[in-house]
């Protein structure tokens, strides 16, 4: 379906990657790529209608946000992310994750992405377990 919009070479990458990681089990990794957070959002509520319809006594009654994650891409990941971080002085999030990012905390760093380094992830991890209180909204 997406395969038009991928150049060959990313798709060749992503091919080797595959092969050579196969035997890796200890981490999980996600590529969002030709990935746009609303038409994942419209995906996730024509998935959520289909199954509403096909037995609408029984489904309707159990539709909530578990449930329309449930029907969203990272339903697989375990959870939402607990920090973004948006590089290249960008301050916004650009269609990403809308829904996954709701209580997220967000650092936004002036560097483009190959030129963090690690005091700067150490910096992120430090302000985010030592000076943020996560409400989630309450």
């Amino acid at each position: 379906m997406y395969e038009n919009k991928i150049p060959i070479h990313v798709r060749e990458g992503l091919s080797r990657m595959t092969r050579e990681t196969e035997h890796c089990t200890g981490l999980q990794m996600n590529i969002c790529m030709s990935y746009g957070s609303r038409g994942e959002i419209v995906n996730a509520v024509r998935s959520v209608v289909q199954e509403a319809m096909k037995n609408p006594i029984s489904y309707g009654s159990r539709i909530d946000e578990i449930e329309f994650e449930r029907h969203l891409l990272t339903n697989h990941c375990g959870g939402d992310p607990d920090i973004l971080i948006r590089t290249s002085g960008e301050i916004r999030i650009s269609n990403f994750l809308l829904w996954q990012l709701a209580y997220s905390e967000m650092f936004f760093v002036d560097k483009p992405w190959p030129a963090i380094e690690k005091a700067d992830l150490l910096h992120i991890i430090r302000t985010y377990a030592q000076g943020r209180i996560r409400r989630y909204g309450k």
